[in-house]
């Protein structure tokens, strides 16, 4: 789910591990003080269905000779906010999450090590055509424009949502039109495909005879987050379930106003890139053999399951 980019230096990061209970970490200018004092990140569930995976001699088989030899692969990691990627214990430890558990478990039944290196969102992708990373994750969104430049292959559904401060009850208990923005200030993450979609439509307000909305965009989710809270944005666009799993901690302060849009999310690769269909079957292998099925529920989106994965599926409409 695009999600939303973050994170990377660990002077910022180190800082994740103090919002509170949020789910939208990684603090931009001026977010430290009193929100952050003395709070704690969310805790990582317990439950490890990544231990028991092993490798699969006919999917690794799939890799390309030297990748196989090599058995390492460089992943450029997004590391953002719960359930998706996040320090749970500082950025000094490792980070968990529902895209760092389905990414080691694919990589076990490759055979492979993952050399995980943080970056913010918006500088993954383009960084895959230059070869810095063999993949990339982040929540990437399968979009049309995305996949011009870039193959996926797909390991969950999530998409668009909304959220406000808890109390504000102006837009009802769901968005389902960019129209009800009108007049609002929108907070979203840098990159993202709700940055591009608030963008191309910001023209239905004037279509509407209503007053446009105003977009801010973050660098870090924790800024977004904070914005909300101070009052100098109205609606935070994001993950659904980034958004749906902020909304259930107290501490937050924010309601989930409900799917928007649903995209497929998966593994970014260059296009053209010899990975993919080994991959995908490893996705296949997880889901197949349940350990799939236990990631998800382990991080409550469950709701997200896909069947199988595809590579380069068309963008929902």
């Amino acid at each position: 789910m695009n999600l939303p980019g973050i994170r990377t230096r660990p002077r910022i990061a180190a800082a994740l591990a103090l919002l509170p209970l949020l789910a939208l970490t990684a603090c931009g200018s001026g977010d430290t003080g009193a929100t952050a004092a003395g709070a704690q990140a969310s805790p990582a569930p317990t439950d490890d269905p990544v231990a028991a995976v092993r490798k699969v001699d006919s999917v690794a088989a799939l890799l390309p000779a030297d990748v196989r030899e090599a058995g390492t692969l460089r992943v450029g990691s997004s590391i953002g906010f719960p359930p998706g990627a996040y320090y749970p214990n500082g950025a000094d430890k490792a980070p968990a999450g529902q895209d760092i558990d389905i990414a080691d478990a694919a990589a076990k039944v490759l055979g492979v090590k993952l050399e995980r290196q943080d970056a913010s969102f918006e500088t993954i992708l383009p960084a895959l055509g230059s070869g810095k990373y063999d993949f990339g994750t982040g929540n990437f969104g399968v979009t049309s424009d995305r996949l011009k430049t870039i193959d996926f292959v797909t390991y969950i559904n999530d998409g668009q949502g909304f959220a406000v401060k808890k109390g504000n009850t102006a837009l009802g208990t769901k968005v389902t039109d960019l129209t009800q923005l009108c007049g609002l200030t929108i907070g979203t993450g840098a990159g993202t495909t709700f940055e591009s979609t608030l963008t191309a439509r910001k023209g239905v307000c004037a279509k509407a005879g209503k007053k446009p909305y105003d977009v801010k965009v973050y660098s870090e989710n924790g800024a977004t987050l904070t914005a909300l809270q101070q009052g100098r944005i109205d609606v935070i666009m994001s993950t659904i379930n980034g958004l749906r799993y902020q909304a259930a901690r107290p501490a937050s302060q924010t309601t989930f106003l409900g799917e928007f849009h649903r995209l497929d999310v998966g593994f970014a690769f260059k296009k053209g890139s010899p990975l993919t269909k080994a991959f995908q079957a490893a996705v296949n292998e997880l889901i197949e053999d349940g350990t799939y099925a236990r990631i998800l529920k382990k991080w409550g989106t469950s709701a997200s399951a896909i069947e199988t994965s595809r590579i380069n599926p068309p963008e929902h409409t």
